[in-house]
């Protein structure tokens, strides 16, 4: 990972070059992906799915073409969506025609589209883990003609001393409750029974090599140790249940940081990563993989307040969860510059220390890192795409095509 400061610095001067001699000055925030790194961890996450398929989540990236660049790589099948709403529109785009949305929606609009679509409703499935999703669809139709695609979003948490350790997502757990959902789907008119998920966020979303936090880690590492052998024989106890029930299409797990473990059990058919495309400041400190950052925003030094400081104008992306430093963007290139404690990442502004503030002059960029993959996007309709030393392309986010899912 290039974190020393040399590499970092020579990113800088790279990505500074790049904007200089494109064809037209480039607004600020200035996004960049550079396709080099994000093709060479796409390359890394299928070695590391060994032999299962990827879908990709499209939340850690928000950029149809580089959705579509993942998906043109062997090994990717698939995408994890995080709306129906966006499910629908990239199908109707032709950019996949096999789309799982990875959340249960109460979007009654978009479920009507889906159910006056038998394409769309052939190719996008839906997530549930109650009956009453599945009334939320029926309400939207006036015949079960169209069949509707479902997986069941089954919790996927470690439960350890009477404690629920992971992600709050579906209620349903002992395999006894799972197995009444799918009999509900089953005896149900109108719907199909295609999958299952078991998402194990505790294990694919939290860093276990923290640098200065030795202890900690080693406490995270016990804990998806413990997570990933639960997981595993609760997914044999499921899956063996729901075989009375109806056969089940694929088995949905992981993510990037779990890809390992959950490739290994036999009782999981495909793969989601997303964040591992990108791989932004959270996902530095894995001990799974090692980080090859792709996606950087420039802002130019707009105030010299002092000797020590030069502030850039925005900066406040700021990520989702809990409110906490490692959610604040990362000022990464140069090397060597900090946020200030009393202001942090401003909205309109934000004034950074350290030594090389000193030496930047107004009007030169400085280049952060976002702390979650994806998020960033939504405040850019425009992602210029690095090859080399040059900008070779500048697409639309979701935001540049209208959209805000």
């Amino acid at each position: 990972m290039p974190s020393d400061s040399i590499s970092r610095n020579r990113l800088a001067a790279r990505l500074n070059a790049a904007v200089r001699e494109h064809d037209a000055p480039l607004p600020a925030p200035v996004f960049v992906v550079d396709v080099d790194a994000f093709d060479a961890n796409a390359a890394d996450l299928v070695g590391r799915a060994a032999g299962k398929p990827i879908r990709v989540a499209s939340k850690s990236v928000r950029v149809p073409t580089l959705i579509s660049r993942a998906l043109s790589h062997d090994g990717f099948r698939g995408v994890l969506s995080y709306t129906l709403a966006e499910a629908l529109w990239l199908e109707e785009q032709g950019i996949c025609d096999d789309i799982l949305v990875a959340y249960p929606t109460a979007d009654r609009a978009a479920l009507a589209a889906l159910v006056a679509s038998p394409r769309a409703a052939s190719r996008v499935t839906l997530m549930i883990d109650d009956v009453a999703h599945l009334e939320l669809v029926d309400s939207q139709r006036a015949s079960t003609a169209v069949p509707v695609r479902v997986a069941i979003d089954i919790d996927a948490g470690l439960v350890v001393g009477g404690r629920h350790v992971g992600p709050k997502r579906s209620p349903l757990y002992d395999p006894r409750d799972v197995v009444a959902l799918a009999r509900a789907v089953v005896d149900r008119p109108g719907f199909e029974l295609a999958g299952v998920m078991t998402y194990e966020g505790q294990v694919a979303g939290v860093p276990d090599a923290v640098p200065h936090q030795r202890a900690r880690s080693m406490v995270v590492r016990r804990l998806k140790d413990a997570s990933v052998s639960q997981l595993r024989a609760r997914r044999v106890a499921i899956a063996e249940a729901l075989r009375d029930v109806a056969p089940i299409g694929f088995w949905n797990a992981g993510g990037s940081g779990s890809l390992e473990s959950s490739s290994a059990d036999p009782v999981v058919t495909e793969l989601t990563a997303g964040s591992g495309l990108l791989v932004p400041g959270l996902f530095d400190h894995y001990q799974a993989f090692e980080p090859r950052p792709a996606s950087y925003f420039g802002l130019p030094v707009t105030r010299r307040p002092s000797p020590d400081i030069a502030t850039v104008h925005g900066g406040g992306l700021v990520a989702s969860g809990p409110a906490a430093a490692d959610r604040l963007p990362v000022p990464w290139a140069p090397a060597g510059l900090h946020l200030t404690g009393l202001e942090g990442a401003g909205e309109v502004q934000t004034p950074l220390t350290g030594h090389p503030a000193a030496l930047l002059q107004i009007g030169d960029l400085v280049w952060f890192r976002h702390a979650k993959s994806g998020e960033g996007f939504e405040h850019t309709n425009t992602v210029h795409l690095l090859s080399g030393e040059r900008i070779v392309d500048s697409v639309p986010t979701y935001r540049g095509h209208g959209l805000a899912f």
